[in-house]
């Protein structure tokens, strides 16, 4: 069986080290457990795609800024009959940040959220009284790596109005109130393989920022949560990621309540090196999955 570990073309837009050295590392263990796999670029046109059995998602970190590119490969995918995990229908499904509204109709949490469709107006000085908060967030729908990502106060709102304003004419965004939580206690984010717990961790922002992306010099603590913790998170990913080789459940706790941030079925880090099982977990989720 011949497999492809996912990845994109790296014009330096994003610091990737820690993804890379990531990604080649879990490269070489598939490789050293006797799976034939390569890298392959998701949007190389000379890849002939009927060659692979099996393609797996890694760090296509593209594929928002190259969005219809990305729905076109899924669906040349489906049309040659190439597996992908994660599956197809839940990669369209997990694209867009829409699916928030899913989940909460589901009767699961999520961080308060409204939504702005595609040429449609907004003024946010609005949402400070609908949330009650003096902070918002604001992101697309359609996005990663706190691309087009505002923190909007009432110095900066007027400002970030205009730009918003402006970028809605392309595509959807969402709303929502900025969680003070993440600052002081960080963002958790529980991964499973194949539905399973597999481990855990708190990423925080570094002083003065509130993206706790590596990339943006975020931090990372390996946890140990409770049997009750991974339960809460294990809901989503029962209801949400069938048959899924990974999932990360990424949130906060606001009054010890847990709140759903985003459920990352695409190109999530998985933070493999914070424990040597990871890697084997993987593996053995893969296995049960090929």
């Amino acid at each position: 069986m011949n497999i492809a570990l996912v990845t994109y073309l790296d014009k330096g837009a994003y610091d990737t080290t820690t993804v890379e050295s990531e990604d080649d590392k879990l490269l070489n263990f598939l490789q050293k457990k006797g799976l034939h796999i390569e890298k392959v670029i998701w949007n190389d046109e000379r890849i002939k795609w009927e060659d692979y059995s099996l393609a797996i998602l890694k760090s296509p970190w593209d594929y928002f800024d190259l969005i219809e590119d990305f729905y076109s490969w899924l669906d040349q995918l489906e049309a040659k009959k190439v597996k992908l995990l994660n599956p197809i229908e839940v990669v369209r499904w997990n694209a867009n940040k829409q699916y928030l509204q899913e989940i909460e109709a589901a009767g699961l949490k999520i961080t308060p959220s409204f939504f702005v469709q595609n040429k449609e107006s907004v003024n946010l000085e609005h949402f400070f009284e609908k949330f009650n908060t003096n902070k918002l967030i604001v992101k697309p729908c359609v996005s990663g790596g706190a691309k087009n990502t505002f923190k909007v106060t009432a110095d900066n709102v007027n400002e970030v109005n205009q730009k918003l304003n402006l970028l809605i004419q392309d595509e959807d965004f969402i709303i929502q109130p900025f969680l003070p939580e993440i600052l002081e206690n960080g963002e958790w984010s529980f991964v499973f393989f194949n539905g399973a717990y597999s481990h855990s961790l708190i990423k925080q922002a570094k002083p003065g920022d509130f993206r706790v992306q590596p990339a943006h010099g975020g931090s990372v603590h390996p946890q140990k949560p409770s049997e009750e913790l991974i339960a809460k998170a294990q809901q989503y990913v029962t209801l949400f990621a069938k048959d899924c080789l990974y999932a990360r459940v990424d949130g906060t706790f606001v009054n010890g309540e847990f709140l759903l941030m985003e459920l990352e079925l695409i190109e999530p880090f998985l933070f493999l090196n914070t424990e040597p099982q990871n890697y084997e977990r993987y593996y053995k989720a893969l296995k049960e999955l090929i």
